[in-house]
């Protein structure tokens, strides 16, 4: 064979090969794009049924909440309500008792002007004659000291006067003197300086001692500490017990109309105390109750002195303090006024 013709042999030899190269190198790169968009297709399709599957989901859980929303809603519409009702009846109720504490107060604050006025206007020299009813004539003392009516009286009440009318022969023959003791008036004066109810002072100590705490001491040992720390902060309340309940004795009531609950004796009970806020009564006898009412107008008038409400000197409030010891001392012998039928 001539040399040209195997040249053009081998080259066509050569170009059929590299054509079955090049269809061979086709087909694959084709199976694997198809292989490889199958795959593709499939991952689409998987990722597209989770999609579908959390829609799904989101869904319901949108419709949970919308219910739930609407129930709250609901619900809070419903509190709203119930609070506003709540909140008028509250308001009512405080407005009724702001009422109520006004016309207390006003009457108060008459109470006050009142024993301002009488304090104020009584000196051991020229006393005040409705502060001091011993001192009026026996007709008209017996016609004052009948009462008009039941009153509520606080720890400031006033006081009980021991005395008894004096016959002609008596006022003729004998009149009460008095002469200043310089060691009590002493400890007066330095209590005076800087007046308090703390008991490191010698004078209020000295009045615990002698003329407190034996008046307030009775039978019932912890009811008495219970009223002598009453007495002392100023919340303890006296009232009158109304005729018709005289023989209802509720729970919340200690003792009874016949039984003190101090002295635990059977008296004889018009009046009951109350200790602060506390809702129990205590039923007292009338000596239970005049050895209260002293101790009560010892502590209204050092009160007034630390208030700076008595316009006095030194020697009258003495003299009126130690009148007022007296009235305990007396009281706690078992002396007391008794009211006039």
């Amino acid at each position: 064979m001539p040399p040209e013709e195997e040249e053009e042999a081998g080259a066509h030899r050569r170009e059929t090969y590299n054509m079955s190269r090049l269809r061979s190198s086709s087909l694959e790169i084709k199976e694997k794009g198809t292989e490889f968009l199958r795959e593709q297709l499939d991952a689409a399709q998987k990722e597209l049924k989770l999609k579908d599957e959390e829609c799904v989901k989101l869904s319901h859980v949108r419709n949970q909440l919308e219910q739930e929303l609407e129930e709250l809603t609901a619900s809070l519409f419903e509190e709203a309500h119930k609070m506003v009702r709540e909140a008028n009846v509250k308001q009512a109720a405080a407005e009724k008792q702001l009422k109520e504490a006004q016309g207390k107060i006003d009457v108060l604050q008459a109470e006050v002007s009142a024993l301002k006025t009488l304090v104020l206007t009584s000196t051991p020299s020229s006393p005040n004659r409705q502060l001091h009813p011993q001192l009026l004539s026996p007709g008209s003392s017996r016609a004052s000291s009948r009462p008009g009516g039941h009153t509520r009286n606080k720890s400031a009440s006033g006081a009980l006067q021991l005395q008894t009318e004096p016959t002609p022969t008596d006022v003729a023959s004998n009149r009460e003197d008095k002469e200043l003791d310089s060691v009590l008036f002493a400890e007066f004066l330095s209590w005076k300086e800087t007046p308090s109810l703390d008991r490191s002072s010698a004078f209020i100590s000295r009045v615990y001692r002698e003329d407190i705490g034996p008046c307030l001491s009775f039978t019932c040992s912890e009811l008495s500490q219970s009223v002598q720390c009453a007495v002392e902060n100023n919340s303890l309340t006296i009232e009158p017990v109304a005729m018709s309940s005289l023989h209802t004795v509720k729970a919340l009531e200690c003792g009874g109309p016949n039984k003190c609950a101090l002295s635990g004796m059977s008296r004889p009970c018009r009046h009951r105390i109350k200790l602060g806020d506390k809702e129990n009564y205590y039923y007292i006898s009338p000596s239970s109750r005049a050895r209260i009412t002293a101790v009560c107008n010892f502590f209204t008038y050092i009160r007034y002195i630390q208030q700076g409400l008595v316009r006095q000197d030194v020697q009258q409030m003495f003299w009126e303090v130690m009148r007022l010891r007296r009235e305990m001392s007396v009281a706690k012998l078992g002396y007391f006024l008794t009211e006039e039928s």
